[in-house]
């Protein structure tokens, strides 16, 4: 017999409490973990604001949800509440969890083993297949590849699990696709795969959006598999949640001329486990004795409900909340990394026409940024001291 999910009514009042404004996952815990249910705290929030001397909480209204909950079902979507027999088990285990996700796609994603697998926005060419490979083989695993739907590491691991499961978690609202040129990746994931959210349709995403997405990312999976990650990077934030969530971190060595490979290769340093192949994260995966254990999301006194202390935003992932792009000599100079790669490959992964890229290379060549090796092959040159 399947478990009884809670009431309509219910459902709103849950709803109600998690989008009142300036309320996040840490004081919807503290509130839930005093009060129980999401009516009494409700009733009690504008109170302890009073007494902490802070203005009255927005709280929205019953028909203000109502609307959000239509509108997320007129585009497919669902979302689920914190007590819905659907929500991610190993998600709820995460300390302050999200109190409802927005989602949309394959909800049977959420029920099979994952691993997560982030890096770097400008990925050279090599990570970016190494990060396609390893994700379709961990498909053919059975195990659903979750990442954040960013430029470079995270684009080729959804597009290299795309046809096994793959799970987009987003910053902002599902409906919001951000980069633009990942609008037919988000749209064939929300398709095939799952796409989902902690935040209500419409949001734009701001730089302390993307750590909390970070911990969603760890928090579905059993393991994060970083791959070229540079020591400032959203990828070491996530893979530190993890640890803190009790994941397995795992590391792709990189090269130590490279510096996309030096937060991945401290990591390692650090104790991470070192990944080559599919069967080394198979392998790690398949050692888990058990789901890690639900903890205390947060204490359960304090007034300080509206004050969440969020890591500061990296420079990359701080360059997702802005309209950066990249294009020209600049993405091909990204693309080239000190590990050979072939000029086809530089050209399959800008999207450039080969005639335009072989001009770019030779550009970079004459500048002596770039070295043509035997074989089609190119790399990056670096100073030597």
């Amino acid at each position: 017999m399947s478990e009884a999910g809670p009431g309509h009514a219910e459902r709103v009042m849950w709803l109600r409490l998690a989008r009142t404004e300036g309320l996040g996952a840490v004081g919807f815990a503290r509130l839930i973990a005093r009060y129980v249910t999401a009516e009494a705290a409700l009733d009690a929030l504008p109170g302890r604001c009073r007494k902490a001397g802070k203005p009255a909480p927005v709280i929205p209204s019953r028909e203000t949800i109502e609307a959000e909950l239509d509108a997320v079902d007129r585009i497919g979507g669902v979302i689920l509440t914190g007590i819905d027999p659907g929500f991610p088990p190993l998600l709820a285990a995460i300390p302050a969890p999200p109190p409802a996700l927005v989602v949309k796609g394959d909800l049977a994603l959420l029920d099979r083993p994952a691993c997560a697998m982030v890096g770097a926005r400008n990925a050279s060419a090599a990570g970016l297949r190494f990060a396609r490979e390893l994700a379709h083989g961990l498909g053919g695993e059975g195990i659903v590849v979750v990442s954040g739907l960013a430029r470079g590491i995270d684009g080729a691991a959804h597009a290299g699990a795309l046809e096994t499961g793959t799970i987009a978690v987003v910053a902002g609202g599902i409906d919001h696709i951000y980069p633009p040129e990942h609008a037919d990746l988000h749209n064939a994931i929300a398709e095939r795969g799952l796409v989902v959210s902690e935040r209500s349709l419409g949001r734009i995403p701001t730089a302390r959006d993307f750590p909390r997405r970070n911990r969603l990312i760890s928090g579905l999976s059993r393991g994060t598999v970083v791959v070229e990650a540079a020591l400032r990077s959203g990828s070491l934030i996530t893979a530190r949640f993890a640890a803190e969530q009790g994941r397995e971190v795992m590391a792709v060595p990189g090269s130590p001329i490279d510096p996309r490979a030096r937060g991945s290769n401290q990591l390692l340093r650090d104790g991470a486990h070192l990944i080559e192949t599919v069967e080394d994260v198979t392998g790690i995966l398949a050692g888990l004795q058990s789901l890690p254990q639900v903890r205390e999301a947060a204490p359960q006194s304090g007034d300080d409900l509206f004050d969440e202390d969020w890591p500061d935003t990296p420079v990359d992932e701080a360059a997702d909340a802005g309209n950066d792009d990249i294009s020209g000599t600049s993405r091909i100079r990204g693309l080239v990394s000190p590990t050979p790669v072939s000029v086809d490959e530089i050209a399959r992964q800008s999207g450039l026409p080969a005639g335009t890229v072989s001009a770019m290379l030779m550009e970079l060549e004459l500048t002596g940024e770039v070295a043509r090796l035997p074989g089609g092959l190119v790399q990056r040159v670096t100073a030597t001291r």
